[in-house]
C-alpha cells in the first residue's frame, strides 16, 4: 500500500547515493513496491517493461536518468566524460521511441550538461536541471488540473482510458489531474476507467489510484465504452497522450476508436498534456510508432491465449485526427488544432 502521508509520487532522485527509487507498476494493484536503479542500464530496463511509463514521468525519469549517469561516470577528462553522458542519453532514447516527453527530458539535461566546462560544474548543473524538470512537470500537472476542471459541469460522467495520473507523471496527473482538481472544486465525478489492453494499464493503475483518493471508479473492458455512450453514460471524455502532432494525438491503442465512438454520441473528447507533449513540427506520418511483444497479448494471467504459431500485432499507440478532439488541456489553457498552432508555437518560443 502507498504510504498515505506523502504524495503518490512514482520516480524519486536521490543524487547523495545516487539512485533513481520507483514504483514497479507491473506489479500493481496486487503489490505496491519500490525498486532501485543504481545505474542507466536498470533504469532503461525499468522502462522498457513499463514499471516506470507515462508520458511526463518518462520526462522526469528521462532527466533524473542524464544526472544518475553524470553522478556514476568515473571519467575525469571532460570529453570523455560528455561521451559517457552522451552515450547514457542514446541508450535512454531508445527505450520508447513515441514518448516525446522522454526526449525532451533526456535533451534539457544533456544540453546543460555539454554547456559546462568542467566535470564537477557539470555534474552539479545536472542535478539541478533534473530536478527543475520535475518541479515544472509537477506545477504543470496542476495547472492542467486547473484549466480542466472549468470544462466539468457540476455532476458528470467521465470516461478514461489507460492511466493518465500520477503514475504517469511526477504527481497528481493530466487527465486523472483533471478528475483531482474537479474533485477539489466540489463536482460530483463518476469514472469509467477502460481496462485498456494489452496490459490494463487503466484497470491496475487507473482505478488503483482512484480508489487510494476515495473517487468514484468503474472498471469496464474496452470494448464496453460505445455501449455506455450509446446509452447515455457517458458525460464527457478526457485522455492523456505520449506526443501531439500537428494534425493527430498519440495515446495508448484504443484511444482513437473513442475518439470515434464519442464523435458519433456528441460527446466532448479532451486530452489533458503539458507542453513538452506537443511535436507541433510534425504530422502523423512522420512518428515511429512503438510495437511490442507479442506475449503481452499471447499470455495473459500466465496463460497461453493464442496459439503457437499465430501471429500477432501490438502497436503501443494510436493516433486521433485532431478534427475528432474537442480541446486539448494544457497548462497554458485549453487549444485546439490546427485553429491554434500558431499560439501553441508561440508560447514555446517563449518559455
Amino acid at each position: 500500500m502507498q504510504p498515505s502521508d506523502t504524495p503518490l509520487r512514482p520516480v524519486i532522485f536521490y543524487p547523495d547515493i545516487p539512485a533513481i527509487k520507483f514504483i514497479a507498476q507491473t506489479r500493481l494493484p496486487e503489490e505496491y513496491h519500490e525498486e532501485t536503479a543504481h545505474d542507466i542500464k536498470r533504469l532503461a530496463e525499468a522502462i522498457r517493461c513499463l514499471d516506470i511509463r507515462g508520458a511526463p514521468a518518462l520526462g522526469v525519469a528521462g532527466a533524473y536518468g542524464i544526472a544518475l549517469a553524470a553522478l556514476t561516470s568515473t571519467a575525469t577528462e571532460p570529453g570523455k566524460f560528455r561521451q559517457e553522458v552522451s552515450n547514457a542519453a542514446d541508450l535512454l532514447r531508445s527505450t520508447r521511441p513515441t514518448a516525446v516527453n522522454l526526449f525532451y527530458g533526456i535533451d534539457r539535461v544533456l544540453n546543460a550538461v555539454l554547456a559546462e566546462q568542467t566535470v564537477s560544474s557539470a555534474r552539479e548543473r545536472a542535478v539541478s536541471e533534473a530536478e527543475a524538470v520535475a518541479d515544472d512537470d509537477s506545477r504543470t500537472c496542476h495547472a492542467i488540473g486547473e484549466h480542466g476542471r472549468n470544462i466539468l459541469p457540476p455532476s458528470c460522467r467521465i470516461l478514461t482510458h489507460c492511466n493518465a495520473g500520477a503514475l504517469a507523471c511526477r504527481e497528481w496527473g493530466t487527465a486523472l489531474g483533471v478528475i483531482r482538481s474537479g474533485v477539489q472544486a466540489g463536482v460530483k465525478i463518476q469514472v469509467y476507467a477502460c481496462e485498456t489492453r494489452p496490459l490494463l494499464q487503466g484497470a491496475r493503475l487507473t482505478s488503483w489510484e482512484l480508489a487510494q483518493d476515495g473517487i468514484d471508479v468503474t472498471v469496464i473492458t474496452d470494448s464496453m465504452a460505445a455501449s455506455l455512450m450509446r446509452k447515455g453514460m457517458i458525460d464527457v471524455v478526457i485522455v492523456g497522450a505520449d506526443r501531439i502532432t500537428k494534425d493527430a494525438v498519440f495515446n495508448k491503442i484504443g484511444t482513437y476508436m473513442h475518439a470515434v465512438c464519442a464523435d458519433a454520441h456528441h460527446i466532448p473528447f479532451y486530452v489533458a498534456a503539458p507542453f513538452s507533449t506537443f511535436d507541433e513540427e510534425s504530422a502523423e506520418a512522420d512518428i515511429i510508432v512503438e510495437e511490442r511483444s507479442r506475449d503481452e497479448i499471447a499470455c495473459f494471467g500466465g496463460r497461453k491465449t493464442i496459439p503457437d504459431g499465430v501471429k500477432v500485432y501490438n502497436p503501443a499507440f494510436d493516433a486521433t485526427p485532431v478534427s475528432l478532439v474537442t480541446g486539448i488541456i494544457t497548462e497554458h489553457g485549453i487549444f485546439r488544432l490546427p485553429e491554434d498552432l500558431s499560439d501553441i508555437r508561440a508560447i514555446r518560443q517563449r518559455s
